[in-house]
């Protein structure tokens, strides 16, 4: 190689490759395939190395933590954790809300998951917790299985008997549905660990998550509006359940409570300020305004001293009960009936928290274990679950507290739960006189960011119309059916715009940049030029049943002719012509009276140009037909322009039973063309090539040369009942291309009568240059 510097160009010599020569001579290295049992015994072959590695891959924790440097670290850690404690407990009261439980079960929510998380996870940033999307579907799972009026008992007043909402019993109904729903989030999670499925995650592709998120930011709101209004609602799920919801709100709007209506709005308005000062300015400040831990400090300091429940009838935390909840087992009956939405939160909830670990291990040059992450939050739903708590996630404004107070690892997580067993053994009664609204709107304002994804519509609308699709339809989809099935139907329609944009994938047709190996699309640039008699198509897409037929059209456009058309035509010509020879109705040389058509008994040659061969009945010859000059029958064959096709598979992944099996590499690509038996003496390895332009300048050296022909193809009987196919594979990293010349055509079985082979040969050797037939 040498390179000219002033123009940028380089020059490369070396010969055209095909595929086995350019594996012998770089000398391929074949893989062994091992069985399931050698994959299994070394798996599990017993050593202190691989014991070791077992244990840090069970129990991350021990990974880090003996090396931890206890100087550099601690105190952030320290700080971090006491600032994010502090955030985790008044999120966890207000999350407390969206799962329809008592405020003090949010506080359990922050406590229990973050121990397990410690031990098994492997993220060092996230904070463990409540997430308002998950938390939501699990309330409306709740609000689904504990109706009002489920729990009415006869009151009798003056004589005159009523009924009333026994609401101890239903609170401690819905907390027993909510923590076994958390167990059974947890078991999925940890089954699917164990499975090795994490990889299922990757499926929810950002503007999947994106909508689905915004349209769970929109229930959350709608569902908060009741409490910052203070007003009665029905508790409604599943379809259209947003809109009902709304309904009942403006239809007892005028029982909204002013002093909770002021709050919730005074709430709201000053923490997204604030927030937006902190993210305005945080490179300026040393740690962000707790601005959430502030208000709730000032609400409930307010709302001691003016009495706001007794003279205002404002809705309060009431009870915050000391000390925690005994351990009790999940209700397994409730395991069949959350079923369905169960799956679907463990998968969000993971999702989430996968999302947020991957932004801060990127950040910190660490990696994070999908399937470890999966058993990790598994294992901390399934304990806090057993301890009155309800589902655990991350939420990325909580992470961010973490890592912007400089945290380092879940050292600070620790710490943070410290903090939330102190409120929860000895604060959590000053937050008793604290109004409902004041938690409504922490949450409204902490779902800003969720509602500033609307902004990625026009985004991806320029970006790609596909994924804005998506992103409008799993929105959608999941405020009017619900989160559970929204999200199920968003990823329905996002597999249905792959197979969509797979089944009519794009094809093009290729030519030179003079004087370079560049191959571009025709009809994007003006300086290129098509290869005389080649045709050069490309595929961008997996080849299969369900694009093969939009393939042959694209294939056929191309080319310019239908190759089924042009075979049936030349068969039947082939056919009339040999009944007049038969018949001695036609006699012809070389260049003698039928300039279409020539003649020659098997193993003799023309001695001369006016040499005339006749062929007695019986007698067998090789046919050589000349398409483009007229045919002495009356057979209208269309006109073919190209001698050779060659079709660029690099960018197709893989092709099926339709196509020749899946392909994936190049490797893979060749074992199973073995196995199908699809090489022979005639279509041998030596014509798969490297490149485009190494088949192309094989073509071109064949021309030069008059080696094009294949010998296989020589001394062919004319109306041999087999046929030939002839097809040049080439492949750069996933390619497969298949080229094929003198007149070689390609159908499947039983396109010709009484022909046997699955692939239909013709052996037909004349001058005339064929193609490769696509049906």
């Amino acid at each position: 190689m040498s390179t000219h510097a002033s123009s940028h160009q380089y020059f490369i010599s070396r010969p055209i490759y095909s595929y086995p020569d350019f594996n012998v001579e770089n000398e391929h290295c074949t893989g062994v395939d091992r069985t399931f049992r050698d994959r299994l015994s070394e798996s599990y072959r017993c050593s202190g190395r691989t014991a070791l590695r077992l244990i840090k891959s069970i129990f991350p924790v021990t990974d880090w933590l003996f090396r931890y440097p206890v100087r550099e670290w601690l105190l952030s850690d320290i700080i971090s954790g006491v600032s994010t404690g502090l955030v985790s407990s008044l999120q966890g009261l207000a999350y407390a809300l969206l799962v329809s439980v008592s405020p003090v079960y949010g506080l359990y929510s922050a406590f229990f998951p973050i121990i397990p998380y410690f031990i098994f996870g492997t993220s060092r940033h996230v904070s463990v917790g409540p997430f308002p999307v998950t938390c939501l579907m699990v309330g409306s799972v709740v609000m689904t299985l504990t109706p009002d009026d489920d729990f009415l008992v006869p009151l009798n007043i003056s004589g005159v008997n009523e009924t009333t909402v026994d609401v101890e019993a239903r609170e401690a109904q819905r907390i027993v549905i909510a923590c076994s729903m958390t167990v059974l989030i947890g078991l999925i999670q940890v089954i699917m660990g164990l499975l090795q499925v994490g990889f299922l995650v990757r499926y929810l592709s950002d503007p999947l998550v994106g909508g689905f998120t915004t349209a769970a930011a929109l229930h959350v709101f709608i569902s908060q509006l009741k409490t910052i209004l203070s007003v009665p609602t029905s508790s409604h799920s599943g379809l259209f359940s947003i809109a009902y919801t709304l309904g009942d709100v403006l239809r007892n709007i005028k029982q909204t409570n002013t002093a909770d209506l002021l709050a919730g709005l005074m709430t709201i308005a000053v923490v997204m300020t604030v927030k937006e000062f902190n993210a305005k300015f945080q490179h300026k400040i040393p740690v962000s305004i707790p601005i959430e831990l502030i208000v709730t400090v000032v609400a409930t300091g307010i709302s001691y001293a003016v009495d706001l429940e007794s003279r205002y009838g404002a809705s309060t935390v009431r009870s915050i009960p000391r000390g925690f909840a005994s351990p009790s087992l999940p209700d397994q009956g409730v395991f069949w009936k959350t079923l369905e939405p169960g799956f679907s939160t463990a998968v969000v909830g993971y999702a989430v928290a996968v999302s947020v670990a991957k932004v801060y291990a990127a950040k910190n040059d660490y990696a994070i274990n999908g399937n470890q992450e999966l058993i990790a939050f598994g294992i901390s739903n399934v304990f806090s679950g057993c301890f009155s708590s309800f589902v655990a996630s991350t939420a990325l404004s909580r992470t961010a507290v973490q890592a912007s107070t400089g945290g380092k690892t879940q050292v600070a997580g620790v710490i943070s739960a410290t903090v939330v067993m102190v409120v929860i053994l000895a604060l959590g009664q000053l937050l008793e006189p604290l109004q409902k609204s004041v938690l409504a709107g922490v949450v409204i304002a902490n779902l800003r960011g969720m509602f500033l994804q609307v902004l990625d519509v026009l985004v991806l609308w320029r970006q790609n119309r596909a994924d804005c699709l998506i992103w409008i339809a799993t929105c959608l989809a999941s405020v009017v059916l619900g989160l559970d099935v929204g999200l199920l139907t968003g990823l329905a329609f996002e597999i249905c715009t792959v197979v969509f944009r797979t089944q009519f994938p794009t094809c093009s047709t290729l030519g030179s940049i003079p004087h370079t190996d560049i191959y571009r699309n025709v009809k994007g640039y003006k300086n290129i030029v098509e290869v005389a008699g080649v045709k050069i198509f490309k595929c961008n897409s997996p080849i299969y049943f369900a694009n093969i037929d939009y393939f042959k059209e694209q294939l056929k456009k191309a080319v310019g002719f239908d190759a089924v058309q042009v075979f049936k035509k030349r068969n039947k010509a082939l056919k009339k012509i040999q009944k007049l020879m038969k018949k001695e109705k036609l006699k012809t040389s070389k260049n003698g009276v039928v300039s279409a058509v020539s003649l020659c008994q098997e193993n003799k040659g023309f001695e001369g140009e006016g040499d005339v061969v006749r062929v007695g009945p019986g007698e067998r010859a090789d046919l050589h037909l000349d398409w483009a000059s007229k045919l002495p029958v009356p057979v209208n064959v269309p006109r073919v322009q190209i001698h050779s096709l060659v079709l660029d598979f690099s960018a197709v992944s893989f092709l099926d039973v339709v196509a020749v099996k899946a392909l994936r590499l190049v490797d893979e690509m060749v074992k199973n063309m073995e196995s199908l038996s699809f090489f022979d003496e005639a279509v041998t390895k030596d014509l798969l090539f490297l490149s485009v332009h190494d088949a192309v300048l094989f073509i071109r050296r064949g021309e030069a040369d008059g080696s094009l022909q294949n010998p296989a193809l020589r001394s062919v009987r004319s109306m041999s009942d087999t046929f030939t196919v002839v097809e040049y594979i080439h492949s750069t990293v996933r390619p497969f291309v298949l080229m094929d010349y003198k007149c070689c055509l390609f159908v499947p079985r039983g396109w010709a009568k009484g022909l046997s082979p699955q692939w239909v040969r013709c052996r037909c050797s004349c001058p005339a240059r064929s193609q490769w037939m696509t049906d």
